[in-house]
C-alpha cells in the first residue's frame, strides 16, 4: 500500500538505508541517485523528503521511520539531533565501532589497496575534548553559544556536551554573561578554546576591535575564571588582552607555548595514541627523520629524544614556535626546521635521501604531490598519519604502486560519535 504524502512539499519517497556516508549520514538510493539521510541508519526504512542537491544526489529529511534498525538506542545528549558536534550517538556503541573501524580499510579498498595487518579501533573517552570551536551570537537579551548545526549556520545553545572537556564546558555559562554586555546583537563571533597545562586560552575572532569598556570586561573575565590568556582577532592576526600565564602543552619532555588558535590535536589522548604509532612504527636504527607537517611539534620533540629531525612545516607561526621550544629545551642541535609549502613546494627525492624514516601529517585534503616525491627516493619507511580516510587512501596507493608495502593500519577514533576518524598507517619497502 503506498503511503499518504505528508504535507510541506518536496519530492518524498519511501527509501532504504544501505550504509552510512563520511559524515555519519544514512544512505540510500533514489532513481538511481544516492540520497543522504541525517539520522538515518543502515537497515531502516524511512519515509523522506528530498529536500536539496548534494554530491550527485539528494539531501533528505527523515519524516518517518518505518523500521528502525536493531542497533538505534537512545542518545545521551539533548542536544543530539539539531548540534553538529556529534551524528551518531544513536548508534549502538558495538555497530559504532565496528563501522568507524573499518571505514580506512573501506577507502583502501576502494583503490585496490590492502593492509597486511588491521589494528582494532582504538578511542579516546568521552568529555576529552580540549580545543574547540564555538560560535555565539546575541539576539535581545538572550546569547546563543555553542556548535552551529550540521551544514548550517545556526547556533545551537549548547546547556550540556558529552565531548568537551569539563573544564571547558565551565566555562559557557560565564561566557554568556560576558557576551551578554560586549556582544552587540545580531552580531556573531568563534571563540577559540584550548585548555592548556597551564590554564584555559580563548581567542575571540570578532567583526569588530573591543573599546576600553570590553578591554576592561574581558580583562575581568580572565581573572575571575583565571584563564591562562584571554586574546582577540578582528583582521590583523591575535592581540592579547590578558596574558596572565603563558599558555603551555608538552610534547614528549618539551614544554612548547602555543600561539593563539594554534592548531594541535584536538584530544590529548588522541595525540598519545598517535604519539604512541609513530614510534611503534620507527625502524630499529634510525638515525635521522623527517617530520613533514610538523606543527608546532607534537611528534617532533618525542622523536628527537631517539634521533635528529627535520621538522617541516609551511605555516611561519607554528616553526617560530616549535624553534623557540627547541631552543629553550636545548634540543636545537638535534631538531632543525624550515618553512616551506610542501603542497607547493614539496622536498624532492634528492633531499629525502638522506633520511631514514619520514613521517608524515598532512591536513585533510591530503599530501599527493609530497608522496609522489618519496616514491621516487630511497626511502624505506613511512609513518603516514591522516584524519580523512579518502585522500589518506589516494596517497597510500602513490607509494603502493611504487615499491611499498602498507603493513600496518591503526584507526584512532578522536572524534567521537562522527564520521571523523584519525589513521596512523606504516609503509615499508
Amino acid at each position: 500500500m503506498r503511503r499518504q504524502v505528508r504535507p510541506g512539499g518536496g519530492k518524498q519517497a519511501e527509501l532504504t538505508v544501505t550504509g552510512l556516508g563520511g559524515r555519519g549520514d544514512g544512505l540510500a538510493n533514489f532513481e538511481g541517485r544516492p540520497v543522504f539521510l541525517p539520522g538515518a541508519l543502515p537497515g531502516e526504512r524511512v519515509l523522506a523528503r528530498l529536500t536539496s542537491p548534494k554530491a550527485g544526489g539528494f539531501r533528505g529529511e527523515i519524516l518517518e521511520l518505518i523500521q528502525p534498525s536493531p542497533d538505534r538506542v537512545e542518545a545521551e545528549c539533548p542536544h543530539f539531533g539539531s548540534c553538529g558536534g556529534c551524528s551518531l550517538q544513536h548508534f549502538s556503541d558495538e555497530a559504532y565501532r565496528q563501522w568507524k573501524g573499518g571505514l580506512a580499510a573501506e577507502a583502501l579498498a576502494r583503490r585496490g589497496v590492502e593492509a597486511k595487518s588491521l589494528s582494532p579501533l582504538q578511542s579516546v573517552p568521552a568529555r576529552s575534548r580540549r580545543r574547540a570551536t564555538l560560535a555565539a551570537r546575541r539576539q535581545g537579551q538572550k546569547v546563543l553559544l555553542g556548535f552551529r548545526e550540521q551544514l548550517s549556520h545556526r547556533i545551537v545553545d549548547v546547556q550540556s556536551c558529552m565531548i568537551l572537556r569539563p573544564a571547558l564546558f565551565d566555562l559557557l555559562a560565564p561566557l554568556r554573561t560576558l557576551l551578554s554586555d560586549i556582544l552587540p546583537n545580531d552580531l556573531q563571533m568563534d571563540l577559540h578554546l584550548l585548555e592548556s597545562e597551564t590554564g584555559c586560552d580563548l581567542l575571540i575572532r570578532a567583526p569588530f576591535a573591543p573599546g576600553l569598556r570590553e578591554r576592561e570586561a574581558l580583562a575581568s573575565f580572565a581573572r575571575e575564571q583565571d584563564l591562562a590568556q584571554l586574546s582577540w582577532e578582528e583582521d590583523d592576526g591575535p592581540e592579547p588582552v590578558a596574558l596572565r600565564r603563558q599558555p603551555i602543552v608538552t610534547f614528549g619532555k618539551v614544554a612548547v607555548q602555543p600561539w593563539p588558535g594554534a592548531f594541535l590535536q584536538a584530544t590529548a589522548e588522541g595525540e598519545s595514541l598517535l604519539r604512541q604509532a609513530v614510534f611503534d612504527f620507527l625502524p630499529d636504527g634510525a638515525r635521522k627523520v623527517a617530520d613533514l607537517y610538523s606543527g608546532c611539534g607534537a611528534f617532533t620533540f618525542s622523536l628527537a629524544e631517539k634521533v635528529s629531525v627535520l621538522a617541516v612545516e609551511g605555516e611561519e607561526a607554528a616553526v617560530a614556535t616549535l624553534d623557540a621550544a627547541a631552543r629553550r629545551s636545548g634540543l636545537s642541535g638535534g631538531v632543525s626546521t624550515a618553512c616551506r609549502d610542501l603542497a607547493r613546494d614539496p622536498l624532492r627525492a634528492e633531499e629525502l635521501e638522506q633520511f631514514d624514516a619520514i613521517v608524515l601529517d598532512p591536513p585533510r585534503n591530503g599530501a599527493p604531490e609530497q608522496c609522489a616525491e618519496i616514491a621516487q627516493s630511497n626511502v624505506q619507511n613511512v609513518t603516514m598519519l591522516s584524519c580523512n580516510p579518502s585522500t589518506f587512501a589516494r596517497d597510500v596507493k602513490i607509494l603502493v604502486d611504487n615499491g611499498f608495502a602498507l603493513t600496518t593500519l591503526r584507526p584512532i577514533d578522536q572524534f567521537l560519535w562522527t564520521g571523523h576518524l584519525e589513521i596512523a598507517a606504516s609503509l615499508q619497502r
